[in-house]
């Protein structure tokens, strides 16, 4: 699957913004002030964002809680549906535009646009693009027990589990082989 360099963008913020929220009732959220939204915003580099109010915030926050219902539907069609809502609500206005140095890219937010107007259109294209293409299972949570991280799976054989590697599968399988060493010395 082709992905271009503005749906990897959106891909990532979409993954960063559904990680944001608190995975059971005592962590923290990601995006518990402005001052966390303006963050977000920064770090993923999202652009023709204006002054950022707590009514941005709250906006945000449902997009979020819509995204990650798609990360969790259990079929194309259900996918489907939570981004069709999500892309019409935001006004979708499809535009070319080649800002801050970047080439040619689409921008599906209108001129103007709330910031979470701007994450529903923008990311909600990119999770569209994968159920278009028959790839909606590459969407998926992180499968360690103290995790439930998501990512999109890019991998050619769609075979990862882990949102990382590095710290989520290394973590288990460390567990899995001193289990096995701690089994075998009786």
């Amino acid at each position: 699957m082709l992905i271009t360099h503005d749906t990897r963008c959106a891909l990532d913020t979409v993954v960063d913004l559904v990680n944001t929220a608190p995975e059971d009732d005592g962590a923290a959220d990601g995006l518990a002030s402005v001052a966390a939204l303006e963050d977000f915003v920064r770090r993923n580099d999202i652009s023709d964002v204006g002054v950022l109010t707590e009514r941005d915030l709250r906006g945000v926050r449902t997009v979020r809680d819509r995204f990650a219902e798609v990360f969790a539907a259990p079929d194309p069609r259900g996918a489907a549906a939570l981004i069709n809502e999500l892309i019409a609500a935001a006004g979708t206005t499809p535009r070319l535009t080649d800002h801050d140095g970047y080439d040619w890219h689409v921008h599906y937010f209108a001129p103007g646009a709330s910031v979470a107007d701007h994450l529903a259109a923008d990311c909600g294209m990119a999770l569209a693009f994968f159920v278009v293409a028959g790839e909606q299972e590459r969407l998926r949570r992180c499968e360690a027990p103290d995790c439930r991280h998501a990512f999109v799976d890019l991998s050619r054989n769609r075979s990862r589990r882990y949102c990382d590697s590095r710290t989520c599968g290394n973590r288990l399988h460390v567990a899995a082989y001193r289990a096995r060493r701690k089994e075998a010395a009786g």
